[in-house]
């Protein structure tokens, strides 16, 4: 898999919640790097984000929990195509399984299990190793509330395991969970009876189920399509200053026929060349706003064989030469 991303509304839920617990939510974001424009875009962010965020909120709010308090305040999952999948199924159990096969819309680092034995019942795996201790907190609250609430608050934990070894005292796990928690555990678990596995969902619209399921495959393709396109941004990257960036190195590096990288990409509504100028056009403007680097350098490192080219292509891109959009970003 490529970068790890979340989906745009985990970012507006947590805004929320910061403006709920009365933060400034507009200075936390800004001590991350985050523009409020992220808001109202519907592109994932990189998961890897995540840890400037938590840093940020943590130093704004001077909470040393602050993942585990801020989940309180996030708003109730709902309006969302895994809610709709879970509440057209029957039962609670048939429900956690289909949004479990589609987790990856919330989140790549969701990568949950539901675990059935003879003597317990539990779901581990629910962030994979490189979570931040503040998202796993602050996720676990969110997701008891949602599963309390698809269940009619028959759903109860009993039993969590964190595998971070510092975190808030027992008593305050226990009054937000709602059961005990113990850290420095191998996997990250959550146990309940499996009774309420087979609990029926009253909102259940088995006539919706199929729609639903489709749609959620629709959007999961959607995410294939995307890692593919940041596959060949990669790939481009690793071999512009080669001065051989064609579809068919990129492809070679993707081992992939060329053909059948052309198909793909057309499928994602793409194609070579416009990720190919795309990457070209963010790289040359990073480099003329952030460095000091010689036009010259720039033409080499953005992969044009003549700077004539470069002049042509820069100037199609922004409407500026190479020369104005510098003096213009370090004015």
């Amino acid at each position: 898999m490529s970068e790890r991303t979340d989906s745009a509304i985990i970012l507006r839920f947590v805004f929320q919640a910061m403006r709920n617990a009365g933060l400034p939510a507009e200075q936390v974001l800004m001590g991350a790097g985050v523009g409020l424009n992220h808001l109202e875009a519907n592109a994932r962010t990189p998961s890897a984000a995540q840890i400037a965020f938590w840093q940020s909120a943590e130093a704004v709010s001077k909470n040393p929990h602050i993942g585990l308090h801020l989940g309180e305040h996030l708003p109730l999952y709902r309006g969302q195509v895994l809610e709709y999948l879970f509440l057209s199924s029957s039962t609670f159990g048939e429900g956690l399984k289909r949004v479990l096969a589609y987790q990856r819309l919330i989140s790549d680092m969701l990568q949950a299990q539901l675990v059935i034995t003879d003597d317990e019942c539990y779901l581990t795996n629910m962030l994979n190793d490189g979570a931040y201790r503040h998202t796993t907190e602050c996720i676990m609250v969110a997701v008891l509330r949602f599963f309390r609430f698809v269940s009619e608050s028959q759903f109860q934990p009993l039993m969590i395991y964190f595998t971070h070894t510092e975190g808030a005292n027992a008593e305050e796990y226990e009054r937000v969970y709602g059961c005990p928690v113990v850290l420095g555990a191998e996997a990250i678990r959550v146990y309940f009876k499996p009774e309420v596995l087979n609990s029926r969902i009253w909102q259940a619209e088995p006539e919706l189920l199929r729609f639903h399921e489709q749609l959620a495959h629709e959007k999961l393709q959607e995410l294939a399509r995307f890692d593919l396109v940041t596959e060949v941004r990669r790939a481009i990257g690793e071999s512009l200053e080669s001065g051989n960036t064609s579809l068919e190195t990129v492809a070679n590096r993707l081992s992939v026929a060329p053909r059948r990288l052309r198909s793909q990409l057309a499928e994602a509504g793409s194609s070579f060349n416009q990720v190919l100028a795309d990457y070209r056009c963010r790289l040359a403007k990073r480099l003329l706003a952030h460095t000091s680097e010689s036009i010259e350098q720039i033409v080499y490192l953005t992969g044009f064989s003549e700077p004539s080219t470069f002049y042509r292509a820069f100037k199609r891109w922004t409407n500026l030469t190479p020369i104005e959009y510098r003096k213009k970003k370090q004015a």
